[in-house]
């Protein structure tokens, strides 16, 4: 039910954008070591209508030993090129430095070399943001070494669903952070992230 009716909006209406703020309020809530709310502050874009949550796949022989399940990922030109323009646009006009992409381009070679060259070109033309990329696993673990360092995340669905639950816990916990679900110039979403 939640399902259709989330994920129905954000495809039917097009709301690309999954915008993620990760910022503390407030020293007492950073679970990190030596780390205060000045750590805490960064803003992750997740692609949100495409990547396995298209729900296209299926399931052979279900419920037996010989089960097949297959999930597809779907990547498009159109959808990774401008939730990364969206990306750089937003560090441009806030007056951040850095964005930094996150795939698994190493493992999953198709999608993800889209998403190389895609955020290649685009950060192209922005000489003055330091791109950056990261495999995925390396962002989760820096994001907890040292989250100062990353001012705009982008990353497919799936990966934007995962890092900011990390990012919920840098910021005091699920009940903490927030989500946009936006197209912009159209209709939006707003809601709390999982939930909560």
């Amino acid at each position: 039910h939640a399902r259709d009716i989330l994920l129905g909006a954000r495809f039917e209406l097009d709301l690309y954008v999954n915008y993620r703020p990760v910022r503390c309020l407030d020293d007492r809530l950073v679970p990190l070591k030596g780390k205060s709310r000045r750590d805490v502050d960064l803003v992750v874009f997740r692609e949100n209508t495409e990547g396995l949550y298209v729900n296209i796949g299926g399931r052979f022989k279900a419920g037996t030993e010989d089960e097949i399940a297959v999930q597809e990922e779907v990547n498009t030109w159109k959808g990774v090129h401008r939730i990364i323009r969206h990306a750089f646009e937003f560090a441009q006009a806030t007056g951040r430095s850095r964005v930094c992409m996150a795939d698994k381009s190493n493992a999953l070679t198709h999608g993800h070399a889209l998403w190389q060259r895609v955020f290649r070109e685009v950060s192209a033309d922005y000489p003055l943001i330091e791109a950056r990329h990261l495999f995925v696993d390396a962002l989760a673990m820096f994001m907890i070494r040292d989250p100062a360092q990353f001012d705009v995340i982008v990353t497919n669905n799936l990966f934007g669903d995962i890092v900011t639950d990390i990012g919920a816990e840098l910021q005091g916990g699920l009940g903490m952070a927030a989500s946009a679900n936006l197209h912009p110039g159209r209709t939006s979403l707003f809601e709390p992230v999982h939930g909560s």
